[in-house]
């Protein structure tokens, strides 16, 4: 098999997910629910590589389900089987679901879109019938309950627990890196030196942080350890800034030290040494310095994360997060942009179902409320669309050969219930091969969706084949809509968290007391930065432009905190007040008037060289950056 491209290993865990869908279709058969076809849909949809995965995902998806059941009874009793206001407030609770999962993340965001295509499986397979809608909902929840505790009993049992030493290996070998890196810097009297190797490192720990969240789902523990990763992640960004900042000047001394920690974390070595050399480096380099400062808190980073691990019991898991803490970014200009677009596309067809009483247009509406919400978070859905056009091609195709070439052959309800499972375990084979795996979900749930295992047959082929047409319509109804309503891609997102940015800095320009929140503007906008890199290299950007650009973001706004500081002191004479309020004013147009912004900064910056050096070599720095990365600045304009 794998001479003809099938992945064994993914072909295992894909067998062992249809085995359990079909034993969730029996169970749920056995119970006399109404669709229990549905059931095998969840097997399908909870199936996750290891248990922290599958708990969270099953925890949040049977939340997401009672919520959209509730909601779609509500709907479906105030609409009293009229489909307008039933459109209209399906249409609504979408969009609202639909923001919120695009500003949460992981299975948070998952169990919020959830809730709302929930109540589309409520309201809009079976109108007709207002008058037993409690019943319907209950029977619409106690089929997925079916569904998420059958996958979770047998994934529970075959699944591992989630590999968290590879993650914690790849940051022991980024911060021995970062060490290495910054010593050769420091001997050549230069921390500016290593441009390249800078941005590989922060690529490197972008791609990390992208891959965190499932690594903290099932337990208080392993929540613990990510949420003490990313503050690993936000000091090293501050080490590596503080390294730019100014001139360190040759210091051996320090780099030997640095030299040593790093050969502690390559070999692995899970003892006190290398932190302690860190903390020697950092009081050598001088604790009330910027590298200092960094280097004392990357040590306590590390410790922290340590006793997340359970590593260190002599240090609280709590200890990095008062100087760093964790502050995620949230897309607000792309959750309100992906409610609307679901909005209007809900209203659009069920429009169209209203004027036209085309009896398979729930089922229509059923697939672009999926369509609409779980993939208004990709990269490129409008790409994504195909795959699940063809995918759900093919499982149109697999029911009616199901229910017109297989089912005639049954001579009762079980017999229905067992000839569908070969349908089922059919889909590992599109799970395994790298060719249908892009297709392979939307088959498995397609196929199940559009069969009714019941006895006597029931539907001829002119009915269901139209209910087939609908479901396979919704996605290229969508794919239109991610074309023409808020076109969304990788480059789409890039622009909005390089508008996102910029702006910030202006916003911080123009608040007078910025620098009371500088930690939560800190840790929003390195992860602003991890975000905006992983964008450039999947749009095709140049990621040696945006990286150097997000970096000349963090340096002009650390100018901004330390200009507000000194300003708000009153230590500054006359001239180095006016200077430092003038840049200030000329940062709140940064995206519009970059140049004339580090002229202002340049000159604040040789104003405060002799009283204030520090905060001088702060603002000289960034106004060099700024006006090496003003094409950046002008792109949030």
């Amino acid at each position: 098999m794998a001479k003809f491209g099938f992945d064994l290993p993914r072909l295992n865990f894909a067998f062992r997910t249809a085995v359990a869908a079909c034993l969730a279709l029996f169970i749920a058969w056995l119970l006399g629910l109404e669709h229990p076809q549905w059931s095998a849909m969840t097997v399908w949809a909870a199936a996750q590589p290891t248990r922290g995965q599958l708990l969270e995902k099953s925890l949040f998806r049977t939340v997401g389900t009672l919520i959209g059941a509730i909601v779609g009874v509500a709907l479906v009793a105030g609409s009293g089987g009229d489909p307008r206001p039933l459109v209209i407030g399906l249409s609504v609770w979408i969009g609202l679901c639909v923001a919120a999962g695009n500003l949460l993340r992981g299975y948070v965001s998952y169990g919020a879109m959830l809730s709302g295509y929930s109540a589309s499986m409520v309201a809009l397979l079976d109108t007709g019938h207002p008058d037993h809608v409690l019943s319907l909902g209950a029977d619409r929840a106690a089929t997925i309950m079916v569904g998420v505790v059958t996958a979770l009993a047998v994934g529970w049992l075959l699944t591992p627990a989630a590999a968290e030493n590879e993650m914690t290996g790849r940051m022991r070998r980024v911060t021995a890196r970062m060490l290495r890196d910054l010593a050769i810097a420091l001997r050549a009297g230069d921390t500016r030196m290593l441009g390249d190797e800078q941005r590989d490192l922060l690529a490197e720990m972008a791609a990390i942080d992208e891959v965190l969240d499932p690594h903290g789902a099932g337990s208080f523990r392993s929540r613990q350890a990510v949420r003490a990763m990313r503050t690993v992640l936000s000091v090293q960004i501050s080490l590596l800034l503080a390294s730019r900042r100014g001139s360190h000047g040759q210091n051996g001394g320090v780099a030997d030290l640095l030299d040593e920690a790093a050969a502690g974390f390559e070999a692995g070595s899970g003892s006190d040494g290398p932190l302690a050399r860190i903390g020697e480096a950092a009081a050598l380099a001088g604790r009330d310095t910027d590298l200092g400062e960094a280097l004392q808190a990357l040590s306590r980073a590390i410790s922290a994360h340590r006793a997340a691990l359970g590593q260190d019991v002599g240090t609280t898991a709590h200890a990095g997060h008062v100087s760093h803490p964790v502050v995620l970014h949230r897309d607000w200009i792309g959750a309100r942009q992906a409610s609307i677009r679901a909005t209007l596309c809900m209203l659009l067809v069920g429009l169209l179902w209203v004027a036209t009483g085309w009896a398979a247009a729930p089922f229509l509406l059923l697939g672009l409320s999926i369509m609409t919400t779980i993939f208004s978070t990709f990269d490129n859905p409008a790409h994504t669309m195909r795959f699940v056009l063809i995918g759900q091609i093919f499982g149109a195709l697999g029911a009616l050969a199901c229910r017109f070439l297989v089912w005639p052959f049954a001579g009762n309800e079980l017999q229905v219930v067992l000839l569908t499972m070969p349908f089922i375990l059919g889909a590992s084979l599109f799970f395994s091969h790298r060719r249908t795996l892009p297709t392979a979900f939307d088959y498995a749930m397609v196929s199940l969706l559009l069969l009714h295992p019941v006895y006597p047959l029931t539907g001829d082929f002119p009915s269901m084949l139209s209910g087939a047409i609908a479901v396979v319509l919704a996605p290229v109804v969508a794919l239109i809509a991610y074309r023409l309503i808020f076109p969304l891609n990788a480059g789409k997102r890039l622009e909005t968290l390089i508008v996102m940015m910029v702006h910030e800095l202006q916003d911080m320009a123009r608040t007078e007391d910025a620098s009371q929140h500088r930690l939560t503007w800190r840790g929003r906008l390195y992860h602003r930065l991890f975000r905006m890199i992983r964008f450039a290299e999947r749009s095709g950007d140049t990621h040696r432009d945006v990286t150097d650009g997000g970096l000349a973001v963090l340096s002009v706004g650390y100018s901004i905190l330390s200009l507000q500081d000194l300003v708000r002191s009153g230590a500054l004479a006359d001239g180095e007040e006016r200077a430092a309020k003038a840049a200030l004013q000329r940062l709140k147009r940064v995206s519009s008037e970059p140049e004339k912004a580090a002229a202002a900064l340049a000159r604040a910056g040789g104003r405060l060289s002799t009283a204030h050096p520090r905060e001088s070599a702060s603002v000289a720095g960034a106004a060099e950056a700024l006006r090496a990365n003003v094409a950046f600045m002008k792109r949030a304009g």
